[in-house]
């Protein structure tokens, strides 16, 4: 299923869903940040996804990691809070939606790194080397506060 995300477009389509997501920051040891190549926009971003209602949301992070890189992860923080409504994601089953997203920290405790369905490529990027990464402004701004090193959470 093909994902067209817009920001800030009044071409955007009109949502009709509103999704409750997790996303992580996942590091490793030298500080470099968990990425993945999504298979449905072919843009890198950080693994996370869409909460269960048998979830709570730091559940859902840790289970996105899982199924998306096959690493083991325990939530150490929190970004923030992503609600942004001129961010529009339109899949191509007619599904577009506002995605309401909580960013945590993680840090790997197992697992393998192992490609999934959802992507085509996964890399521990050390933050220097992002910038030339094609990738979402929102994914940028979530990875741009986590280095930012905050006393407190983004609220947005």
């Amino acid at each position: 299923m093909a994902r067209t995300e817009f920001y800030d477009d009044p071409e955007a389509p009109e949502p009709n869903s509103l999704v409750v997501a997790a996303s992580a920051v996942v590091t490793d040891e030298q500080g470099r940040i968990l990425l993945q190549r999504r298979r449905d926009n072919d843009l890198w971003a950080l693994p996370g996804g869409g909460m269960d209602m048998t979830d709570s949301l730091p559940g859902t992070a840790v289970r996105e990691v899982r199924e998306e890189t096959g690493l083991d992860v325990e939530i150490t923080g929190l970004v923030g809070t992503y609600t942004d409504p001129r961010h529009v994601i339109a899949y191509s089953d007619g599904e577009v939606r506002r995605q309401f997203n909580i960013c945590f920290t993680a840090r790997v405790t197992g697992g393998e790194l192992a490609i999934s369905d959802e992507s085509t490529e996964l890399r521990f990027v050390a933050p220097d080397d992002l910038a030339g990464l094609p990738m979402h402004h929102t994914q940028r701004l979530r990875i741009g506060h986590f280095l930012e090193r905050r006393d407190r959470p983004y609220l947005g």
